[in-house]
């Protein structure tokens, strides 16, 4: 009896000692499965990314090495600038050209997002367009290097204490037709059409005349030249510029006019110097920024609080008025970036006040006009949406 009662515990324990070596092994097969998988998904984004870069040809951007963008950037010993995205830092090509190098932090993502940052900017030439000089790609390690704006980004100025004695109204109304002329470039010339879909003051550069040009593509959306809809899932963009339609397809259809949104929410906070994104914090005791604006200018004493003088009253009103247009909730109610260059070729009294926007109701209409999708039905449906009937309606109702 005694023997078996031995036999039945050895039995046990080998079984017991064999079941642990079982499961030590099965883990250590799956652990080195698990990275064989993670290391050959890796490999095939890897691949992708090539393949899409080899793709574009001699169109794709310079590609610089590792090692070649630490020399330009002397071991990234100076710094410019840093963000959710990573840090830049100044630097200098061989032929001794300054540039901004911006070095992606390690973890971002996939790739995916930078090599579309790459391949939209290589496709572009513009003067009102950033110029991407190259790139660096090597696994996990990535740089942009641009060409060097010295004057920084428009958000340094607009934000200032005085930012009209820094540039002046005339050079605030020239910045402003520079952007939309980029956009306009990025909407209609390029070979493929391109949806930014960040365009706030941050992401606006200054050259060292003043001139604009519109940086930082990794939100951008490309989409086939005869197409200005885009189809996409999720919002992007920054609180305070995104487009409706781009938080809730109820407001409509992403497109081009998306990017007209945001370009009309930059054109306001140029004219009031005030960030528009606090409006957005839930129970702010600030006014909504838009309806802000919009109360001065209908007021008597007009645009005084935004600093305006009688001589530069024209140019400001103007400003206002297309950003206001621009801001139209419903997309079919906004101009393209062409006809916002003609509103600014237009005379002053050709433009009329904007309907002032009503959230609440807008959304109740959307919901019930999801078919309205071409700007011919525009004017049959402009009394059920605004109780404003004016000619510049009828004018945009011509898209």
């Amino acid at each position: 009896m005694q023997e078996f009662m031995e036999f039945i515990l050895t039995s046990s324990a080998a079984t017991l000692l064999f079941s642990c070596i079982y499961v030590l092994i099965c883990h250590r097969k799956g652990r080195r499965l698990w990275f064989l998988l993670c290391k050959k998904t890796s490999g095939n984004n890897e691949n992708n990314y090539e393949a899409m870069i080899a793709s574009y040809g001699s169109l794709a951007p310079k590609r610089y090495t590792y090692s070649d963008v630490m020399k330009i950037t002397s071991s990234r010993s100076n710094e410019l600038g840093k963000g959710g995205y990573g840090v830049v830092f100044k630097g200098t090509l061989l032929d001794g050209r300054l540039v901004p190098v911006k070095f992606l932090h390690e973890c971002k993502g996939n790739g995916g997002e930078f090599v579309n940052e790459v391949m939209s900017i290589g496709r572009t030439s513009h003067v009102n367009v950033v110029s991407l000089f190259g790139f660096c790609l090597e696994g996990s390690k990535r740089a942009l290097i641009y060409e060097y704006m010295s004057n920084n980004s428009l958000d340094k100025f607009i934000y200032s204490e005085d930012p009209k004695e820094i540039l002046g109204w005339d050079k605030l109304y020239a910045i402003a037709i520079g952007i939309a002329r980029g956009l306009e470039y990025l909407h209609h010339s390029c070979n493929t059409r391109i949806i930014h879909f960040d365009i706030k003051p941050q992401n606006i550069l200054l050259d060292k005349d003043f001139s604009p040009k519109i940086a930082d593509f990794g939100l951008a959306k490309l989409c086939h030249t005869k197409e200005s809809n885009v189809a996409m899932t999720g919002a992007r963009g920054t609180i305070g510029f995104i487009a409706p339609e781009v938080h809730s397809r109820t407001f409509g259809v992403v497109s081009t006019k998306s990017d007209v949104y945001s370009y009309g929410m930059m054109l306001l906070e140029m004219v009031g110097g005030r960030r528009n994104v606090k409006s957005f914090v839930a129970k702010s005791s600030e006014k909504y920024f838009p309806d802000w604006i919009y109360d001065h200018f209908a007021q008597d004493e007009g645009l005084q609080a935004c600093d305006i003088t009688s001589e530069t009253a024209e140019v400001a009103r103007k400003m206002t008025l297309v950003g206001l247009w621009c801001i139209q909730v419903l997309p079919i109610y906004r101009p393209t970036i062409t006809r916002v260059l003609e509103m600014f070729e237009r005379n002053l009294d050709e433009l009329d006040m904007p309907p002032k926007q009503n959230f609440g109701e807008l959304v109740e209409i959307s919901a019930h006009n999801m078919d309205v999708q071409s700007a011919s039905s525009t004017s049959t449906r402009s009394e059920r949406t605004s109780p404003v009937t004016s000619k510049t309606l009828q004018w945009l109702a011509t898209l």
